[in-house]
């Protein structure tokens, strides 16, 4: 975990929060200052960001908006006010609007982010400064922390070449907390490709079979945030097993970037799951990351034991054989 230490000063009416990468000063300032870089880890997994404006000069905005599972909106920007690369810079950090006007209510903040060489690479020293003891209570009790801490658990895999960080790794879990997972593997093929083979029955039926002797006899695609969607896989010949599917709703689509959409067994009343699938591109590698949000941490080790993880694996080098050529 890159996060270090969290210092909260109420009689300074400061929050500082200490993070270690291993990556050279250089690269670090470029993850911050480039906007599509920044998109991969500036929101906790599950409330990616985007960047709508990005003026890294000294009096220029930066505004973004993350958006979570099931549609949830918040939006914030920054006030360049000072810059000194590659190793500090400070803005005026605010909550915004749709129209970008700050949010009564919110309150906003100086922060300053200051990028300093370490034996092992970098140490990064993020010092927020508020107005009031109300407005640091006020941010720490929305959870700025945890989110912090998990947003820039997701800064290692930016740092790294996409390659590097998952070519030949296979299908990795990450286990985040008791209700969550992170599935991430990377696929040999462009982002387009990979959202069609996730989208298109036709493709889907191809690779997306778990272990070899299973086929899909059901494809139903959710292609917009109210729809559902219905999968079915049945066993072929002497193949061991009885056949199963899934259902749900689409809650979020924003191809071809992410889909979000409720899951459970076909037939049942639960448990649901929420499935946040992502993919980002780069030198012709596309990696798929799917967030899962179990109910429970008991739902989450039944799920996990049912071998899902040996099964993706299987399916994506089937995409990657039989898609992604």
């Amino acid at each position: 975990m890159p996060v270090t230490d969290v210092i909260t000063d109420p009689e300074n009416l400061t929050l500082t929060i200490l993070a270690d990468f291993a990556a050279p000063v250089e690269r670090v300032w470029a993850a911050y200052a480039d906007p599509r870089q920044l998109e991969r880890f500036w929101g906790p997994p599950g409330w990616p960001a985007t960047f709508t404006e990005f003026d890294h000069t000294v009096g220029g905005f930066a505004q973004y908006r993350l958006i979570g599972p099931r549609g949830e909106k918040s939006s914030g920007r920054w006030e360049f006010i000072r810059i000194e690369a590659p190793t500090m810079f400070e803005v005026l950090d605010s909550f915004v609007d749709d129209d970008g006007q700050p949010v009564e209510g919110f309150p906003a903040m100086r922060m300053r982010l200051e990028f300093s060489p370490t034996a092992e690479g970098t140490r990064m020293t993020g010092t927020s400064h508020f107005d009031s003891v109300e407005a640091l209570e006020q941010v720490v009790a929305m959870g700025v922390i945890e989110g912090t801490k998990a947003a820039m658990s997701q800064l290692d895999a930016v740092l790294q070449d996409l390659r590097d960080y998952a070519q030949g790794k296979g299908t990795r879990l990450e286990v985040l907390d008791d209700t969550h997972v992170r599935i991430t593997r990377l696929v040999g093929g462009p982002r387009d490709l990979v959202w069609r083979a996730h989208n298109d029955p036709e493709l889907m039926r191809k690779w997306l079979l778990g272990p070899d002797g299973w086929e899909m006899t059901e494809c139903v695609i959710a292609t917009e945030p109210g729809q559902t969607y219905r999968n079915a896989w049945a066993p072929v010949g002497d193949t061991a097993g009885q056949a199963f599917g899934f259902e749900g709703e689409a809650l979020l689509v924003e191809a071809p970037r992410r889909m979000v959409t409720t899951e459970r067994m076909q037939g049942t009343d639960g448990p649901t799951t929420l499935n946040d699938v992502s993919l980002y591109e780069e030198d012709g590698a596309t990696l798929i990351t799917l967030l899962v949000e179990y109910p429970d941490a008991a739902t989450r080790d039944m799920i996990l034991a049912t071998g899902m993880i040996d099964g993706m694996e299987a399916s994506y080098a089937r995409m990657e054989d039989l898609v992604l050529v």
